[in-house]
């Protein structure tokens, strides 16, 4: 009902001064009227100019709302490409354990074979040498027999002789052979456990690939739901253009312009600027898997002369900034300690042109920066949190 009566207001604004026109044409418009009527006239031009302003208000907050979206895409579309990776290398290693296996298989089959070829030599040298003791029991016989003078038993001797000696020949290479096999069975049964070692390395290994896998994919989802409380809980600063929030797969990124903070050459948070840094702290203190940078960065203008005495050049403005927030997320914000580092970039890593005054207000800024802590130690607490 405001908003239409506001509406018919405005539109009123050209009949009034019509109406105004005509009665001082016809010259039957009071004084007092005449003021009444201007000062209807000047309510509705400023609430017309009220209005084009919320207007414009909220056709920035809708271009925010929607550049918002279109990162939450792009993110969503990143999560996706990484999940089927990470599928296809799931799968991959799949199929080599169980082509290890199989090599397993074989070998042990390999390995049975040759023990039942060693077993069969040994029955074989076995009964050779219980035909070579006959043999010899024989050859005794008839070395008896020959000193008592049969002539007969030397050529029986010869010939028993003989075989004795390809007996002894058979036995060797038997004995040759059954060392071969065992070397073989040997270097088998190094192969097999050097598989099974390898096959055992191979599951820890896609065990470990596995449980890393669902920690990022849990480290993004965290970071998606910071990005997404940030985001709730600075709304009005972002829809004034003054905070961007930027996720990247794992990494977060808040940017505020230094006027949110700081009042110009000065690293005091300003009221306004402890506000913000209240909400942002809120949010802060519940992240435990991100180690959390502060950068203080500045355009290119060199300090001032009567500034000098504090800040000798931008290198100290902006890292007197980023330790000053660093200070107010530990003192206030109730963020620990131990996930915090502050550093100053001065003007070394602009994100906008120097060249106007707009680029310089780009490149005045904080910017706080959530990036991985150790996967393999975030992977080990989710371990230790599911036991």
């Amino acid at each position: 009902m405001r908003r239409g009566f506001e509406h018919s207001t405005v539109h009123r604004a050209p009949l009034l001064m019509v109406a105004i026109y005509a009665m001082v044409t016809v010259g039957c418009v009071s004084s007092e009227t005449h003021t009444k009527t201007l000062n209807e006239l000047e309510a509705a031009k400023k609430l017309s100019a009220q209005q084009a302003a919320e207007l414009e208000a909220l056709k920035k907050k809708s271009q925010a709302q929607q550049s918002q979206n279109d990162q939450f895409q792009q993110q969503l579309a990143s999560l996706q490409q990484n999940f089927d990776q990470e599928s296809s290398q799931r799968k991959a290693a799949e199929q080599q354990a169980a082509s290890l296996e199989k090599e397993r298989a074989a070998l042990e089959a390999r390995s049975g074979d040759l023990q039942s070829k060693l077993d069969s030599l040994e029955q074989e040298k076995g009964r050779l040498n219980n035909e070579l003791g006959a043999v010899q029991g024989q050859i005794k016989d008839l070395e008896e027999k020959m000193t008592s003078g049969n002539a007969s038993a030397q050529d029986q001797i010869m010939k028993l002789q003989k075989h004795a000696t390809e007996l002894e020949a058979n036995a060797a290479r038997i004995a040759q052979e059954r060392e071969q096999l065992r070397q073989e069975q040997s270097g088998l049964a190094a192969s097999l456990e050097q598989e099974r070692q390898r096959l055992k390395s191979e599951e820890a290994e896609r065990a470990r690939l596995e449980q890393e896998r669902k920690a990022k994919e849990e480290e993004i989802a965290r970071l998606t739901r910071t990005q997404q409380e940030l985001s709730k809980s600075l709304q009005d600063e972002i829809a004034k253009g003054n905070i961007t929030i930027q996720q990247v797969r794992d990494r977060l990124t808040i940017n505020m312009v230094d006027r949110v903070l700081f009042d110009s050459g000065k690293a005091e948070v300003k009221p306004a600027g402890v506000k913000v840094l209240k909400q942002v702290g809120d949010v802060l203190k519940t992240v435990t898997d991100k180690q959390i940078r502060i950068e203080g960065h500045t355009d290119n203008v060199p300090i001032s002369t009567k500034l000098q005495d504090r800040f000798k050049t931008n290198w100290e403005l902006s890292t007197a900034r980023a330790t000053t927030v660093v200070r107010f997320l530990i003192d206030q914000g109730g963020v620990d300690r131990q996930y915090l580092s502050a550093v100053g970039y001065a003007e070394t890593r602009p994100i906008a042109s120097n060249d106007s005054e707009e680029g310089r207000a780009s490149n005045r800024r904080i910017e706080i920066i959530l990036y991985p802590r150790d996967l393999k130690e975030i992977a080990g607490q989710l371990k230790a949190q599911s036991n």
